[in-house]
This record gives C-alpha cells, structure tokens and sequence, in this order.
C-alpha cells in the first residue's frame, strides 16, 4: 500500500509540473498579461523618471513595438459598436490550417470583460473562438485559427463582451 500511495505522489508532482510548465508558455518573452480588471493606463510609467521626455508624468507612452516576429503588420481597420471604438491587426501572411496573431486596440468608457476572435463565417460555423489577453493598456491580443479551408468571403470576426454580460459582434476584411 505505501509503494501504490508513493507512485500516486509521484504521478501527481509530474503532473503538476507538466502543467505548471505549459501554463506559462506564451507569445515570445513577454511580461505576464494583467486581467482587464487590474490593468490601468499608467502601468507602464510606475517608477521612471519624465524628464527629457516629449510628455508629462500623466500622459502615457505610445504602445511598445511587439517583441514576437509574426511578419509584417496588416491594418484591417477601425470599427464601432457598443460605445466601443476597435481597431484591428493581423501579423504576417494568413494560411490556412495556421494561426493569425491578431490584435485589436479596444477603446471606450464601458470596461472590457472579454474579447473573443475568430474567422470564417459570422456564425463561427468551422471556425475555432480565441479568447484573448489583455496584452497592454488596451490592446488584446491572439493567435486566431485559419480554417482549412479558408471560406470564400471570410472575415475577422471580433465579440466584445462588456462588463455586465451585453456583447457586440464586428468584422474586418482579412486583406489577404
């Protein structure tokens, strides 16, 4: 009976690990996301100094540049809904059966609860949802799949869900 409860032990700690291990994997090395509700504008500017700068200690910094190599940047645009302003990018070339890293830059008073990709059709027949990571100030950010095959007409599909459950659905054209 001990040999049995050592090998559960055992089975148990290699578990924990495998998915601690896989848990923190992620998009390049970046700094771990803040969830929606904890994150704030002035992050990035706790504890340096504004002096030489082009911008007072209240204002904020542009967006840092992406520290993953996904390709070239494609603007897709910049759509409303909801009293929420998106605008939205992809990186790199679009391929079927391969992930998209997309962004949207979510702006608006309401709070952002959470922001789902997909694409295809809008009805998401096909297609796998993402549900993305508050990256930034108020970028989210996923690696969307491609469905093989890509549908004629194919969109980026973005659901917003706003704090308090009411959720808006956009598209953008893939520019592909």
């Amino acid at each position: 009976m001990i040999r049995f409860n050592q090998h559960v032990a055992l089975l148990s700690a290699l578990t924990f690990c495998a998915t601690a291990s896989l848990s923190m994997t992620g998009c390049g090395d970046s700094t771990p996301t803040k969830s929606a509700a904890t994150a704030s504008a002035k992050d990035d500017h706790a504890g340096h100094d504004h002096a030489g700068h082009d911008h007072a200690a209240d204002e904020t910094h542009a967006e840092p540049a992406a520290e993953d190599d996904h390709g070239a940047t494609t603007t897709l645009g910049e759509q409303a809904a909801g009293g929420f302003t998106l605008k939205a990018s992809r990186d790199g070339d679009l391929v079927a059966g391969k992930e998209a890293p997309i962004d949207i830059d979510v702006q608006g008073a309401g709070k952002v609860a959470a922001v789902r990709f997909w694409i295809g059709a809008e009805d998401g027949a096909g297609s796998m949802k993402a549900k993305a990571e508050l990256e930034h100030t108020t970028n989210w950010h996923t690696h969307a799949e491609v469905p093989n095959p890509l549908p004629a007409g194919a969109k980026l599909w973005v659901e917003i869900e706003a704090e308090g459950g009411a959720k808006y659905v956009v598209s953008f054209d893939l520019k592909s």
